[in-house]
């Protein structure tokens, strides 16, 4: 039924809760993983260029690798051959995801709730929010 399956993850529960379906579906489908970690960069949009944000993006990216490690682990801890590509990106999570998508031609994309909640949600919205709107796939929402 699937082929492709995108994991979008940022190490929050909400995304290690996902990555156990991931798994489970990926198994029993057949398909491929794509681990997406998204390094947010939109944040430093206006500031200054110097070495401070430099440094904030670094340590932003060096965590990003963090949550894909937790993705081969868990990989590994289950003994599955379930291939799985890890992506590291730059930018804004939801584009990334959405351009993702498209250029690897996804058939599902498993993703946890952001756990955003009050004014953020209420100014921004959700990743998973975006995504689920605006995504040529299905999408599954892990809460």
């Amino acid at each position: 039924m699937y082929k492709r399956i995108l994991l979008p993850t940022d190490g929050s529960k909400f995304a290690e809760k996902a990555e156990k379906h991931v798994l489970f579906l990926a198994e029993a489908s057949g398909a491929e993983i794509i681990a997406l970690s998204v390094v947010e960069t939109s944040f430093s949009i206006g500031l200054p260029s110097d070495d401070t944000i430099f440094h904030i993006n670094q340590l932003l990216k060096k965590e990003t690798e963090k949550n894909l490690d937790k993705v081969e682990q868990m990989k590994e801890e289950s003994n599955s051959d379930v291939k799985i590509t890890l992506e590291v990106a730059e930018g804004s999570p939801a584009e990334v995801i959405l351009e993702t998508i498209d250029k690897e031609d996804i058939d599902l994309v498993v993703m946890g709730n952001s756990g955003k909640s009050g004014f953020d949600r209420f100014i921004m919205g959700s990743v998973a929010e975006k995504v689920v709107k605006a995504a040529e796939c299905s999408v599954l929402v892990v809460y």
